[in-house]
């Protein structure tokens, strides 16, 4: 495709207010994000996609830290046998399971799970690593791909296989390891809000949607502009379902001398948060990345490409904001307009672009534009790079704040079923509405308007939950807690 034909392809990205499903399969690949594979169901993840994981990585790694947790790596491959120790583990798997029957030209004596998650063969080695309370806590991450075959498939929200970390913890008390699930969850909500700029409500799920094999499942969940709420990370309290005997017997001698077994708890987040980034900040031009995550946070454009004085001017530039730890780049592209170079970085979704020319050299001054408000403005070169410092922290508090606003424009509370029917068919959006907790109600409703409970949202970050005295917006028997309702992806 020629260059002309290219820019024009990049103007046709379908509104996202006319086809916000469209638009999402567009803008991924038009600022370069991820590709179709020729394997299907996988998808390539580009340097663009690919620099929002790294980022993430590098801000999750120290407060993963922080909690006393430590990366390792285990293998890709889980012996099929692990998984049917755990009944409940492997019935919720199953349906979802790639299994290698054969390798090195022979067929394998005992078949193998292509990991869809890797509680069976961590804990494996737990029970050979964990001997007395002197051992635990144990806490160990991984950043991985998992393989789970799913039948329809959506760039980043639901691949066959997908990146990210899995944290399992074994503890010698229940309360360490409620603790620790509680605190996987709000390290989730800080990556979520204070780098992605996606406000989150933390809660548990119902024993209908929790985690296989968990006792509880907490969650945070975000809601995306065409009102379908997005599971964006879990923490999960296993109890002592996989450390019991007839599981994986990860037994150890207690402070008494007594043999006890380990609470383990598990959480994950994965680049299926990276679709929610783009789903609720992206606008019609393409991408909005909130500065605290974008892999470029500033682009600097040069107005001309045969000026040498020009380039090497927004080199030192580069230079100057890169010693603040701003990730500034300069576009050098030599073949490239201005204006075709500021469409791209519009949509990539840079935060902040600076664009330079003879003018501005001349005027000892900078022609900034912010990209989540298309706001101009006009700056001294003096101290630029603590103006720019400035307007990127003001940029990223603002988009939590309109993403923020958005949400709370698609939350209602509703008190008949009528009206619960009536915003799913509508808006859609958070639907608070009081729920007995009975699952034959929760299956009904999800069945008839294909909303399902996301969370009970928790009040403090202790894990507490209002009570309060209603009646089932279903059934109309008491009710002791409002759930949070919504369809999702």
């Amino acid at each position: 495709m020629s260059l002309q034909k290219e820019y024009m392809a990049k103007r046709q990205l379908i509104p996202k207010s006319e086809d916000m499903s469209k638009w999402y399969t567009q803008v991924i690949q038009m600022a370069q994000l991820a590709d179709y594979s020729p394997v299907k169901g996988c998808m390539v993840i580009r340097p663009n996609g690919y620099g929002i994981w790294e980022n993430i990585q590098e801000k999750m790694n120290p407060l993963l830290k922080e909690l006393g947790v430590q990366n390792a790596y285990f293998p890709l491959f889980i012996p099929l046998s692990f998984l049917s120790k755990e009944a409940e583990h492997v019935e919720g798997f199953a349906p979802e399971l790639a299994i290698v029957t054969h390798g090195g030209g022979e067929e394998l004596k005992e078949k193998l799970v292509v990991r869809p998650t890797s509680e069976t063969i961590m804990y494996d080695m737990y029970s050979k690593w964990i001997q007395s309370y002197r051992d635990l806590p144990l806490s160990l991450n991984q950043w991985n791909n998992v393989v789970r075959w799913e039948k329809r498939t959506y760039f980043f929200l639901r691949t066959t296989e997908f990146l990210w970390q899995e944290t399992h913890t074994a503890h010698a008390k229940h309360q360490d390891a409620m603790d620790m699930v509680l605190n996987g969850l709000e390290l989730y909500r800080t990556i979520a809000e204070d780098y992605l700029a996606i406000p989150v409500i933390k809660g548990r799920k119902s024993a209908a949607e929790k985690f296989a094999g968990a006792e509880l499942t907490t969650t945070i969940e975000a809601i995306m502009p065409d009102g379908k709420a997005l599971q964006a990370g879990t923490s999960h309290d296993l109890g002592q379902h996989f450390s019991k005997k007839e599981a994986f017997n990860i037994a150890f001698q207690n402070e008494k001398g007594e043999v006890d077994y380990v609470w383990q708890t598990s959480y994950g987040l994965s680049t299926r948060i990276i679709g929610g980034l783009i789903m609720t900040h992206g606008d019609n031009e393409g991408l909005v990345l909130p500065p605290n995550i974008a892999p470029v946070q500033v682009m600097i454009v040069p107005a001309t490409n045969d000026r040498l004085q020009t380039t090497q001017f927004c080199e030192e530039l580069e230079k100057t904001l890169k010693s603040q730890q701003v990730r500034a780049k300069v576009d050098t592209r030599n073949t490239l307009s201005m204006g075709w170079k500021l469409n791209d970085a519009e949509l990539q979704g840079v935060p902040l672009t600076i664009v330079v020319g003879e003018r501005e050299i001349e005027a000892h001054e900078l022609t900034l534009k912010i990209r989540y408000s298309n706001e101009k403005r006009i700056v001294s070169q003096i101290g630029f790079e603590k103006i720019v410092t400035k307007i990127l922290e003001d940029i990223q508090v603002g988009m939590l704040a309109a993403a923020t606003k958005k949400r709370d424009a698609l939350t209602f509370e509703v008190s008949s079923y009528d009206m619960f029917k009536e915003k799913m068919n509508t808006t859609k959006g958070f639907i608070k509405a009081f729920w007995c907790e009975d699952p034959v109600c929760e299956k009904f409703i999800k069945n008839e308007t294909t909303a399902s409970t996301r969370c009970l949202p928790f009040t403090n970050k202790q894990g507490d939950v209002a009570e309060e005295k209603g009646v089932c917006i279903y059934c109309q028997n008491p009710a002791t807690h409002r759930w949070l309702f919504a369809q999702s992806y």
